[in-house]
């Protein structure tokens, strides 16, 4: 007889610590270089082109070009790229504003028993080291929360084969909530509307059309892959109309276009800077250029859209053209409120 109540109390028990336990969030980006110089980048490069969700040859084919002639040529060149983004103090931009949004997140839920970490898929924090410290602090929840908007195998499920890969060699494994994407959360749309309504505040809303065009721009992949099922381009679009409905604009007024393409094969277009460059010749006197599927800003954004893509622009374009980047939500207080919402639709599932 006094078994059963001892059993039953203590069962209680096991229910709330384990109910009750902390809950680790982690944040999840594609990664950056330690330093802009030659050699971190060549590191950093060597790990994300070795990914076969990034280049989807087989080693024997890949490995030659990659160790042979990539990481001979490609880091010197881009340790050059990192230079013009780089803060001494802060070092990367992605780096930065990552670790600015755990802090705030962190701040924001003090009251709650959560807690948030910072991972790259490629380079430091590793995913593997922060699941590692996780295990040895006993977290019985861990909520995988990819700043990727648009599912994507070459992000999203590249972050989660990192993942599993890690708990397949482990021992014990917490309850696991998976975050697959959110380009279609309304709190994602309205903040996006929002940091385009900011812009239009500081520097005013255009008439866009024929001489204007608020240019929707996310990162490419290869044309091949929707061959193969990927429905990565759908997403972007999705993304795309359902902004321009929140901001009562056309196709022709806001048109999607794809960024950051990378060898000589056929990647999803329209390709962003031919785009550009082509507007500014047939005379539109100014474009707003927003990334959505960007988190933060990084190499592609800033040296990309902000510097290279924008004299692609100016060089056509007519006198006294306008050309405007309008930043990523970074670690801005509407990054913050996207965040909050999605952990909070998340966690309560």
């Amino acid at each position: 007889m006094d078994f059963v109540p001892f059993f039953y109390f203590s069962s209680i028990l096991v229910f709330k610590m384990t109910t009750l336990g902390k809950t680790a969030i982690v944040l999840v980006n594609t990664g950056t270089p330690n330093a802009p110089t030659t050699r971190a980048v060549r590191k950093y490069l060597a790990e994300f082109l070795s990914d076969s969700r990034i280049i989807e040859l087989p080693k024997w084919k890949w490995w030659p070009i990659l160790h042979g002639i990539i990481l001979r040529t490609r880091p010197a060149k881009s340790a050059q790229r990192y230079q013009m983004i780089w803060d001494e103090k802060a070092g990367s931009p992605l780096m930065r504003y990552g670790v600015q949004l755990q802090k705030d997140l962190t701040d924001a839920f003090a009251r709650k028993n959560y807690s948030f970490y910072l991972a790259m898929r490629y380079g430091e924090p590793s995913i593997r080291s922060v699941l590692h410290q996780l295990n040895a602090e006993g977290v019985e929840r861990v909520c995988i929360l990819p700043l990727f908007p648009q599912f994507a195998p070459q992000t999203t499920m590249s972050v989660y084969d990192e993942v599993f890969a890690y708990y397949q060699q482990s021992r014990s494994m917490p309850r696991l909530i998976c975050v697959r994407d959110y380009h279609t959360h309304p709190r994602y749309i309205e903040m996006l509307a929002q940091q385009i309504e900011q812009h239009w505040q500081e520097h005013g809303k255009p008439h866009y059309g024929s001489k204007a065009k608020l240019v929707l721009t996310f990162h490419g992949v290869p044309q091949r892959c929707l061959a193969k099922g990927d429905l990565y381009q759908q997403y972007c679009e999705e993304t795309a109309q359902l902004l321009r409905q929140r901001l009562e604009l056309s196709a022709r007024q806001a048109p999607l276009t794809f960024q950051s393409r990378f060898g000589k094969q056929e990647w999803l277009k329209p390709y962003t800077e031919p785009s550009v460059r082509q507007w500014g010749y047939r005379g539109v006197e100014r474009l707003d250029v927003i990334a959505p599927g960007f988190a933060m800003d990084c190499l592609e954004t800033i040296e990309e859209l902000d510097d290279r893509v924008r004299r692609a622009y100016l060089r056509g374009a007519p006198q006294g053209g306008q050309y405007y980047y309008i930043p990523a939500l970074n670690a801005s207080s509407k990054a913050l409120r996207l965040y909050m919402r999605i952990v909070r639709d998340y966690i309560r599932k």
